[in-house]
C-alpha cells in the first residue's frame, strides 16, 4: 500500500548493481517510496533471493516488465537496464505517463547516428533524444527542474567532465590537449560474468580495455563541446583495477597562460560554490576512491606543472552512487523542486 503524499517509484533492473543500490538510497529518502522493483530475467522471484543482504529490509518478489501494470504502480521510474534495452521500454513508460530517470546510456548522445556507432544498437527516435535532459546535476541541473525525462550521466563522464569543465568555461586549458586516464573499480562492468571480472583474472592485476573505443568517449566530448563553444576530441583510456567500487579520473591538459594549483582550487570553488557534492581540496592535496566510497561525493585536486606548462586533475567518484544511482536520485530532487540533499546524506564509508 502506497504511503500517502510520497512519490511511488519503480526500479526496473533491480537485479543489477545499480538498480540494487538505488533501493539502498531510496528506503532513506523522506519523500519516495518503493512500490515496485522489477526484473525481466527474475519476475516472481523474492529479490532477497538474489541479494540476501536485503532480507528483512525489501520483502517483496520482482515483478515483471509491463508499462501497463508499472504506470499503475508508480510516478516514476527509474531504468538501470543495460544500453538497448531502454531505448525501447523507456518511450512506452513515458507514453503511459511516468516521469523516468534512465540510468543506462541510450538517450545520453544528441545524434542517433553517434549512437549507433559506439553502441552499436538501433538508436531511439530523435524526439526522444531531444526530450532526454543530460543529468549532469552541478553543470546543467537547471534543466532537470520541471523534466519529465532524465538521463543519467555515465559513471566516467561524471568523474571526467565534473574535473574538466571549470577550466574549459574559463578558457584556462587547451581543448585539443586533453587526455584522460580513467580507472573504475569491478562493479562498473556490471554483475554479469565474464573473462575480464573472473576474480583470477582480475585479483593482483591492472588492465587497460577499450582504447579509444569506448562508449562514454562521445558522451565527454560532446559535453565539453557545448561547454568549450567548440568540437573537442579527447584521448580517453579506461582501466579496470581489483576493487569493488571506485572512479578515479587523471586528466591532463596544456593550460592557456600561467596558473597555480591555488588558482585552479579558487576556479573550481567558485565554480561548484553551492552544490554540495563537489568537494575541491586545499592546493596540493589529491583525492584518493577511498575517500568517497558509498558516498554521492566528487572530490577534486590538482597538480600544475610551471615546467611543463600542463594541469594535472584528478577527480574521484563512487562509480554506483554519484556514478549511477545517487546521481540519479540527485536528479529526481531537481526534476521534482525538492532539496538537492534529500535522500543522499550519507557519509563516505571508511576504511
Amino acid at each position: 500500500m502506497a504511503v500517502e503524499g510520497k512519490l511511488r517509484a519503480a526500479i526496473v533492473g533491480s537485479t543489477g548493481y545499480g538498480g540494487v543500490e538505488l533501493i539502498r538510497l531510496l528506503q532513506s529518502h523522506p519523500k519516495v517510496e518503493i512500490t515496485s522493483v522489477i526484473s525481466s530475467s527474475s519476475a516472481g522471484a523474492p529479490i532477497e533471493e538474489g541479494f540476501p543482504h536485503l532480507t528483512g529490509i525489501v520483502e517483496r518478489s520482482l515483478d515483471g516488465v509491463d508499462p501497463a501494470e508499472i504506470a499503475g504502480r508508480a510516478d516514476i521510474v527509474f531504468t538501470a537496464t543495460p544500453s538497448g534495452v531502454s531505448a525501447k521500454l523507456v518511450p512506452q513508460l513515458l507514453e503511459a505517463g511516468l516521469k523516468v530517470v534512465d540510468l543506462s546510456g541510450d538517450f545520453r548522445l544528441k545524434n542517433g547516428a553517434d549512437y549507433e556507432q559506439w553502441y552499436k544498437h538501433p538508436a531511439p527516435a530523435d524526439a526522444y533524444l531531444e526530450q532526454a535532459v543530460y543529468g549532469l546535476c552541478e553543470v546543467f541541473g537547471e534543466r532537470a527542474a520541471g523534466a519529465g525525462f532524465i538521463s543519467n550521466p555515465g559513471c566516467y563522464p561524471t568523474a571526467t567532465l565534473l574535473g574538466l569543465i571549470p577550466a574549459i568555461e574559463a578558457g584556462w586549458i587547451k581543448p585539443d590537449s586533453i587526455i584522460i586516464d580513467a580507472k573504475s573499480g569491478v562493479s562498473g562492468a556490471g554483475r554479469g560474468t565474464s573473462l575480464m571480472v573472473h576474480f583470477a583474472e582480475i585479483n593482483e592485476n591492472l588492465k587497460a580495455y577499450k582504447i579509444n573505443k569506448h562508449q562514454h568517449i562521445p558522451e565527454i566530448e560532446q559535453a565539453l563541446s557545448e561547454i568549450a563553444g567548440e568540437q573537442v576530441t579527447v584521448t580517453f583510456t579506461t582501466h579496470l583495477v581489483p576493487m569493488n567500487r571506485g572512479i578515479m579520473s587523471t586528466m591532463y591538459a596544456g593550460m592557456k597562460g600561467s596558473y597555480t594549483e591555488q588558482d585552479f582550487v579558487d576556479l573550481y570553488r567558485k565554480y561548484y560554490a553551492g552544490r554540495p557534492y563537489v568537494r575541491v581540496r586545499d592546493a596540493g592535496i589529491i583525492p584518493a576512491t577511498k575517500e568517497v566510497s558509498g558516498s554521492n561525493y566528487c572530490d577534486i585536486g590538482f597538480a600544475a606543472d610551471a615546467r611543463t606548462g600542463r594541469i594535472t586533475i584528478v577527480s574521484v567518484i563512487d562509480n554506483i552512487v554519484k556514478g549511477a544511482a545517487g546521481q540519479a536520485i540527485q536528479n529526481l530532487n531537481l526534476m521534482m523542486g525538492w532539496e538537492e540533499t534529500l535522500g543522499l546524506g550519507y557519509t563516505p564509508v571508511y576504511p
